[in-house]
């Protein structure tokens, strides 16, 4: 009997994990897609930078919001309920952003928005919880499947774009995740999840114990995504103002830098072998600032190719590395939802301002500064002295 109920375990960890990575897909394509998109919606309504850059904060808003009820949903009802409600939202605003005038667009982008905050969240928990001891394998093989749906949009928006089949596309991507929201519904009763339940461990008395290096940590979490999402998200329609490329290849720009971010993710594990952490992320964030600096340069596709690789290489080690520091000296999950709510922030709030900065000055060279800026105050401050990777060093805050 042990063995029955250690095969069916087993079980429900292989088909929870699995529908875990099949959702991932349509997640990573929804995720970045509001960048290759921009120039669409921008010519659809005529919006100037700033107007268009109002989609961001609407998007990241909404999934800010969805994040902070991601675990009461799944504490109530279950990791798979938070993530086929997610999966469901997400379906809806995409079938019908481009079916209507740009208020209609614009609560689109929020129902995906907050999708993604519902189902992202309950995805990864649920993968840790039912594969304690590949907890970091299982971990890293969902983010390559989301990694495959963000490479791959632009992509696809840019090939549609050719034919005047966004439309089309936008309820392919919908019916897959509807397809997929189905299939976690219709799992049978013998696929048994483990419960979720909500951290209440007191979370001030631990930022007191160390105030400064959760400022710092709060700091460089607003940054990254913040400065991810300003330049990837903000690429084609750069690419584009330039006219010396065809809108396609203006399009399909923004999978070049999600490319070379997830193969230098892949590369991380033999490279911790030769440096250590923070002169591994201090080395990329110099190359980061060279990629967005190339780019503001570049006029021609080699250089724009060769900007986002760079740039996409020099950030793929900063979110892990920050992600890993912050388990070291905050074992509170509280914290963590905390500084996952910041990076959401910043993910809506920077490339608002570049849109805000580049219609102030007439050009998206000048908003492109923003996260050229932003790289170089996460440089900073990782020039601090960190503490050293020792268990007995480390969280005396509990």
């Amino acid at each position: 009997m042990p063995a029955a109920a250690t095969r069916t375990t087993s079980a429900s960890a292989r088909a929870l994990t699995c529908a875990a990575y099949v959702s991932f897909v349509p997640i990573g394509i929804a995720t970045v897609l509001l960048g290759p998109m921009l120039p669409t919606l921008s010519a659809r309504w005529s919006l100037n930078y700033s107007q268009a850059g109002l989609f961001f904060p609407v998007q990241y808003v909404a999934s800010t919001c969805a994040v902070g009820f991601s675990g009461v949903l799944a504490s109530w009802r279950g990791y798979r309920f938070a993530m086929k409600a997610g999966l469901l939202l997400v379906a809806i605003g995409l079938a019908f952003l481009l079916a209507g005038p740009k208020w209609c667009a614009a609560l689109c982008i929020a129902a995906y928005g907050a999708g993604l905050g519902l189902a992202v969240p309950a995805a990864n928990l649920m993968v840790a919880a039912v594969n304690p001891e590949r907890r970091s394998a299982t971990l890293n093989l969902l983010n390559f499947f989301w990694s495959t749906g963000a490479v791959a949009c632009p992509f696809l928006v840019a090939a549609v774009a050719k034919t005047q089949h966004i439309s089309f596309f936008l309820l392919c991507v919908s019916g897959f995740s509807l397809t997929v929201s189905m299939g976690i519904a219709l799992m049978g009763s013998g696929i048994v999840e483990p419960a979720a339940t909500l951290d209440k461990g007191p979370v001030l008395s631990l930022i007191r114990a160390n105030t400064h290096l959760f400022s710092i940590l709060a700091l460089l979490f607003f940054l990254y995504v913040g400065v991810e999402n300003a330049f990837g998200q903000w690429m084609a329609s750069y690419v584009k103002s330039l006219g010396t490329l065809t809108l396609a290849t203006a399009l399909a720009t923004p999978s070049f830098f999600y490319a070379s971010l997830t193969i230098g993710r892949m590369l991380a594990p033999a490279l911790f072998r030769i440096f250590s952490e923070t002169r591994l992320v201090q080395t990329g964030l110099l190359l980061a600032c060279a990629g967005m600096a190339g780019l503001i340069l570049s006029r021609a596709l080699p250089g724009v190719v060769a900007s986002a690789c760079a740039a996409g290489f020099g950030l793929s080690y900063v979110y892990p590395i920050t992600i890993s520091l912050l388990s070291r000296e905050f074992v509170s999950p509280r914290i963590g939802s905390l500084m996952f709510v910041l990076s959401n922030i910043g993910g809506g709030l920077l490339p608002w301002i570049v849109g805000i900065s580049s219609t102030r000055f007439g050009t998206l060279k000048a908003g492109l500064f923003v996260p050229l800026l932003g790289c170089v105050m996460m440089y900073f401050l990782y020039l601090r002295s960190w503490p050293p990777s020792n268990p007995t060093a480390n969280h005396s805050a509990r």
